[in-house]
């Protein structure tokens, strides 16, 4: 059973943590946004933009109206958002940036568009779309994109811009015959674990997405699964593969709130028609170190917050659910996260 309340419908999901509660970014015209206080109950909160960004008819100008799989964080003071423009089946894509200082209760933010940051041609072994940002313990920032093609890329961007770092090179991290998309990077010491969706997403209740990970000592990998079987040859442990009423789970994201990690992602119902539906779950772990969603095999996250977390925590303990400064300058808990099932 779905723990979660309110407006479910998304497509591609990714979460932030605001000082006014949470907001999830996903696939719709000007990229769609749900807002909640507590992380169950959401609601809709409209679009990020009122329109396309200008740049993307020099790119790809057939794209669709919708700005796919975007993937927000905050970092240097800041909101990144990345996005992507495309046409279905089709690798003539483009990867996008635009940052904001704030985002308010209503999950709108005051947004900067910086422009395209990493393209494909028709004439390229790999798909421009899929984005999502990560900084390792050194500072570097990256950029892990990919579907289909030769699969899953990772670019180091400069941290200054979100842009192509001036030498970056891209390094090939996943692939699968089936499919392969929609990478997350997620650190948990010692270790990097990639996160990718397997196989065909957008065909409702006959969709075949599922969820994988490997890892690596390393954030430009090599990842291997726990059988010792690379990514970059096809490996990968399945983390869910849904169940006979939600089909084909997939395009996840790795939110970390306090100490624990929770897995977003969406999956359709096969009892509403293959609606495509918000979920959020709390990760485990086994002895090993690998993901799990059963509590029964694993431990919690316990995740000690890097340094952009922090910044965000400490930013929050400072203001109230409107984002005013508080008196004594700490904010009221958030409702704990029920386990599935339990609501």
């Amino acid at each position: 059973m779905n723990p979660l309340r309110g407006d479910l419908g998304v497509h591609d999901p990714a979460l932030v943590k605001t000082a006014s509660g949470y907001v999830v970014v996903y696939t719709g015209n000007g990229i769609a946004l749900k807002t909640s206080p507590d992380r169950v109950t959401w609601k809709n909160a409209g679009s990020a933009f009122s329109s396309m960004p200008a740049w993307h008819k020099t790119y790809v100008p057939q794209a669709t109206s919708s700005l796919w799989a975007p993937d927000i964080s905050f970092r240097d003071g800041k909101y990144w958002l990345y996005y992507a423009v495309s046409t279905f089946g089709s690798n003539v894509s483009a990867i996008g940036l635009a940052t904001s200082p704030t985002l308010d209760a209503s999950g709108r933010g005051v947004w900067t568009d910086q422009g395209m940051v990493v393209r494909s041609q028709a004439s390229d072994n790999f798909n421009a779309i899929g984005p999502n940002a990560a900084v390792d313990r050194d500072g570097s920032a990256w950029l892990v994109f990919g579907s289909f093609w030769s699969g899953i890329q990772l670019l180091r961007v400069d941290p200054a811009t979100g842009k192509p770092a001036a030498d970056a090179k891209r390094i090939g991290l996943a692939t699968h015959g089936g499919g392969i998309e929609a990478p997350f990077l997620f650190y948990r010491e010692p270790y990097w674990y990639l996160f990718v969706s397997w196989d065909k997403c957008c065909q409702g209740a006959a969709s075949t997405y599922n969820i994988r990970a490997g890892r690596s000592a390393k954030i430009d990998g090599p990842y291997a699964d726990s059988r010792g079987v690379a990514l970059a040859s096809g490996g990968g442990d399945l983390i869910d593969d849904g169940d006979t009423r939600w089909k084909g789970p997939g395009h996840c994201a790795v939110f970390v709130d306090r100490d624990t990690a929770f897995l977003v992602n969406h999956a359709y119902d096969a009892n509403n028609a293959g609606a495509s539906t918000l979920w959020i779950r709390p990760l485990y772990w086994t002895k090993d170190g690998w993901p799990t969603l059963d509590a029964k095999s694993g431990t919690p996250t316990r995740v000690r917050p890097g340094k952009q977390a922090s910044q965000v925590m400490a930013r929050e303990r400072l203001r109230d659910a409107a984002g005013r400064k508080t008196p004594g300058g700490r904010r009221a808990l958030m409702p704990a996260f029920a386990p599935p099932g339990t609501r």
